[in-house]
């Protein structure tokens, strides 16, 4: 077994004293969390009582352990995997002692070059038997210096270590310091040129074609398979063609612009986005090679991290953002960077030119950010979709010839942040930087995703940055929300019989279900989805590219649809379970829940649809008589605590009950049917039905509205309701519903489907 391994092994097991421990092991073991990237973390619970680090180092020598490769290989590869990652390491002190003294812990690969250099004569021991006895007092010296508040005795160490650097040496720290670079210049992040020193091992005499070409694959297997061995099985071919480029080919041209971004975006595209038509816009709109060009040379860190869930368009915003913001640029005198990133303390702006800023800066990490965009929910990293939301309204401010000119927009409570560091003038860190009050605000939105107090805290965040109100995503529960809306299709599915003609518009798609049953059962038609909520389009966007469909998806709104299509060209309109949410969230005259905001919606389709054309509604209705009551006896013992929290909390209008019994009230028919919508949903989806009421009109009080907002024009070719299937099987073992003298009653109509038609030869309103 490696000796590497060994001591991981009998340091995990507590069987390695400290004073035994090889000094890259210390540096490993004393890796905190705060040091830890969340590039690759999937659940931010699986960090605790871990060390992320040292379990990485373990599992690339495990992988060395396997390959066959010659013995001087071997040693060499398990010395260079042992540092490579110490530059995420160390304790805090540590940490800010090497930070003063110029090592980058921030681009990883250099920093552990960095810390090789200074530690590496005496670290690359692991406890042999036999070792020598200057070696080990010369370890032990060190292991007191790595606890010593004066610097002065590591700068001794780097002297010491790089006085007479031999071959070996070189050619450790070489490696690590291109440690990884292979597959940063697959996914885009690098020049090719950050791989030109490999090729001096050649030059140099040290190693032979063949023997660099071993090196390189089998630490490229090492580092790759220790992510996921999958991941070398898909790359290990583009390892070998580039691991050739740099044996004959060390000025092997760059990639285009395109191809740069297409690998940057990877993940993006593969969840779906359309990259080809993406960059086809932004070349119509600016010269993307010409103003991207300052960053070929550059390496780049965290990108697809940071920005995979942005836009094409976005991030090139973001980069063009970071190239021209001259007075962003900060030059950070007797300022810290903690572990993190961020900034302790500021000073003024620098005067000197862009390019005079811009002069020797070789990284650029966009780690802060990434960093800011995920945070914990249920111990699983997710996306602070809060903030995302925020920074795409901040970036929409921003015209191309704005950001192209360095001009700085005033937004109040947020801005883009490019930092430097006074000891690390050669790389600078992006983010964008919340104003405190925005910063608590989303904080607050985090921890009331489970109360009523949800809605009103992300109404407030809208407000705070100028978003509209009706505009707001259903932010931690997105995906399960579009889920439950695909699962519905058995329901959509009638409303095939009622389609017309060749251009049909589904108002709100949801998770796009009813746009797969169009495409497939009715091919002569062409479907297009609309919906205010850019969650529902850029997922619809991604699952039209995964699964090559032809249906068109469009972010508007759905009462000033001639915006988005031409009036009297669109032939069916379909708003399935989408009117309720139109009356329910949507402010007319300055209050929700208003028949006004139904009136606008069908006008505003009347206005789009052609003669003949049709508008069809599933949605929910009322029963009539109104005045009828009803019995909920609840099989469940906190039923009764549901119904009075619901009363508290459903914003739709006032609910009101008799209790009879700890187990059993009295409601109008209406509002027993509304509050049993929401306690079947169930908890996880209460926050958000609350704000929703389901039942809005009455059947006269629907025919009422059409012929108030359409007149003569329309013709109600069919009204018919009934009782959605699965109420009776859902409430089955939780309630008992009762009429008013107690006596077993069937649940009322739950749904209704109205078709209205067009009439031929009648001018539009």
């Amino acid at each position: 077994m490696l000796n590497a391994l060994k001591a991981i092994q009998s340091y995990k097991s507590g069987h390695l004293p400290e004073g035994e421990q090889a000094l890259w092991l210390q540096l490993l073991a004393a890796a905190e969390q705060p040091n830890i990237n969340l590039e690759r973390i999937h659940s931010i619970a699986e960090l605790e009582g871990t060390n992320p680090v040292l379990d990485y180092v373990e599992r690339t020598l495990q992988v060395l352990e396997q390959l066959q490769v010659s013995f001087w290989m071997r040693e060499i590869l398990e010395d260079v995997l042992v540092w490579s990652e110490t530059a995420k390491a160390g304790s805090p002190k540590q940490r800010r002692k090497w930070q003063k003294q110029g090592v980058n812990l921030f681009v990883h690969n250099v920093g552990s070059a960095q810390l090789y250099d200074m530690y590496g004569s005496v670290g690359n021991l692991y406890g042999k038997q036999g070792h020598r006895e200057e070696e080990h007092s010369s370890r032990s010296e060190t292991s007191r210096d790595l606890s010593n508040d004066d610097p002065s005795g590591s700068a001794q160490i780097v002297q010491t270590a790089c006085d007479s650097p031999t071959p070996r040496h070189e050619i450790i720290r070489t490696l690590i310091a291109t440690h990884g670079l292979i597959g940063q210049y697959i996914r885009g992040e690098i020049p090719f040129a950050e791989n030109a020193s490999l090729h001096l091992f050649i030059t140099q005499g040290w190693m032979t074609a063949d023997e660099l070409q071993s090196i390189l694959i089998a630490l490229n297997e090492c580092i790759i398979a220790g992510v996921d061995p999958a991941l070398w099985s898909q790359v290990q071919a583009e390892v070998q063609r580039i691991v050739g480029w740099i044996i004959t080919e060390p000025d092997h041209t760059d990639w285009n612009v395109k191809e740069r971004l297409s690998r940057l975006r990877s993940s993006s595209i593969r969840q779906g986005e359309a990259m080809d038509e993406a960059y086809v816009k932004l070349q119509a709109q600016l010269e993307i090679e010409k103003l991207l060009a300052p960053m070929a040379h550059r390496t780049l860190w965290y990108v697809e991290s940071a920005m995979h869930d942005f836009s094409l368009q976005e991030m090139v915003k973001i980069f063009l953002l970071t190239l021209h913001s001259e007075a962003m640029v900060l030059s950070l005198d007797d300022s810290i960077m903690n572990s993190t990133g961020r900034v302790t303390q500021e000073a003024d702006l620098n005067s000197t030119s862009q390019e005079q800023q811009w002069d020797g800066v070789r990284h650029i990490s966009f780690e802060p950010l990434m960093n800011t965009m995920y945070y914990d929910y249920k111990g699983v990293k997710k996306l602070n979709i809060y903030k995302k939301r925020m920074i795409e309204k901040y970036l929409e401010q921003y015209s191309w010839k704005q950001i192209e000119a360095g001009e700085t927009i005033t937004y109040p409570h947020l801005t883009h942040r490019i930092e430097r560091h006074p000891d690390l003038r050669d790389t600078v860190f992006v983010t964008f930087e919340f104003s405190p009050a925005a910063e608590k605000l989303i904080a607050f939105c985090i921890e009331a995703e489970k109360s009523p107090l949800y809605e009103k805290a992300v109404l407030l965040l809208f407000d705070l940055f100028g978003l509209r109100r009706d505009a707001y995503d259903r932010f931690h529960n997105e995906e399960t929300y579009l889920a439950d809306m695909n699962s519905s299709g058995d329901y959509k599915k009638v409303l095939l019989d009622y389609m017309v003609g060749k251009r049909v518009l589904d108002i709100g798609p949801g998770g796009g279900i009813l746009l797969d049953l169009i495409e497939q059962e009715r091919p002569e038609m062409e479907p297009i989805g609309i919906d205010i909520s850019a969650n529902v389009i850029e997922a619809l966007e991604r699952k039209k590219q995964r699964e090559a469909h032809r249906w068109q998806v469009l972010k508007g709104d759905a009462l000033q649809l001639d915006q988005y299509v031409q009036p009297g060209t669109v032939d069916t309109v379909i708003f399935s379970s989408i009117l309720h949410e139109l009356y329910s969230y949507i402010e007319r005259d300055g209050r929700r829940f208003n028949s006004d905001t139904v009136v606008a919606a069908l006008r505003s389709t009347f206005n789009v649809l052609s003669p003949g054309g049709r508008v069809l509604i599933r949605d929910g209705i009322m029963t009539e008589p109104e005045a009828q009551k009803r019995r909920i006896r609840f099989l469940e013992p906190d039923g009764m605590r549901w119904l009075e929290r619901y009363a508290q909390d459903f914003q739709g209008r006032s609910i009101e009950f008799e209790r009879i019994s700890e187990d059993e009230a009295l409601l109008d028919i209406n509002d027993a049917m509304e509050f049993l919508y929401t306690y079947t949903w169930g908890e996880d989806a209460y926050v958000h039905e609350i704000q929703e009421q389901f039942g809005i009109f009455t059947p006269s009080a629907y025919e009422h509205c059409i012929r108030e907002a359409l007149g003569e024009q329309a013709d109600i070719i069919t009204f018919r309701h009934f009782l959605q299937e699965g109420y009776t099987e859902a409430l089955g073992e939780r309630i008992i519903f009762m009429d008013e003298q107690g006596q077993p009653a069937t649940l009322p109509d739950s749904t209704c489907l109205i078709v209205i038609e067009k009439k031929k030869g009648m001018a539009d309103r």
